[in-house]
């Protein structure tokens, strides 16, 4: 028996549970009339797979993230701040939907939090 401590990848349920997770959070955006013009061109299935991937990276997965920069991937988009903003509400309602305890939500908010300045482009 280890007495280790469970990271935030452990916590979230490995790759299966981002991916729980992911899709969560994407049935959220969906419903959000503020958020859906911003899906509106994007290949989901090929979106779901790379945040899927970014954030098992993000929260100590095993991997790296092989996607396009945030800047380049959010370009032309004029993403807000109020934007970002709800999409960051999104994915921390759907965490808690999956049962992510306090700590690892904050691990991952705070890690994506820091490419705001990437993807925000008003």
């Amino acid at each position: 028996m280890s007495d280790s401590p469970v990271g935030p990848y452990q916590e979230l349920g490995r790759h299966p549970g981002i991916r729980r997770a992911v899709q969560e959070f994407y049935e959220r955006i969906a419903a959000d009339p503020s958020l859906v013009e911003y899906f509106a061109d994007a290949d989901m299935d090929r979106l779901r797979r790379h945040v899927v991937e970014l954030l098992a990276a993000a929260v100590g997965g095993p991997g790296q993230y092989t996607g396009p920069t945030m800047a380049k991937a959010h370009e032309g988009l004029h993403i807000t701040d109020e934007a970002f903003d709800r999409v960051l509400g999104h994915l921390n309602a759907a965490l808690v939907d999956v049962g992510a305890d306090d700590r690892t939500i904050r691990e991952v908010l705070r890690a994506l939090s820091g490419m705001r300045m990437d993807i925000v482009q008003e």
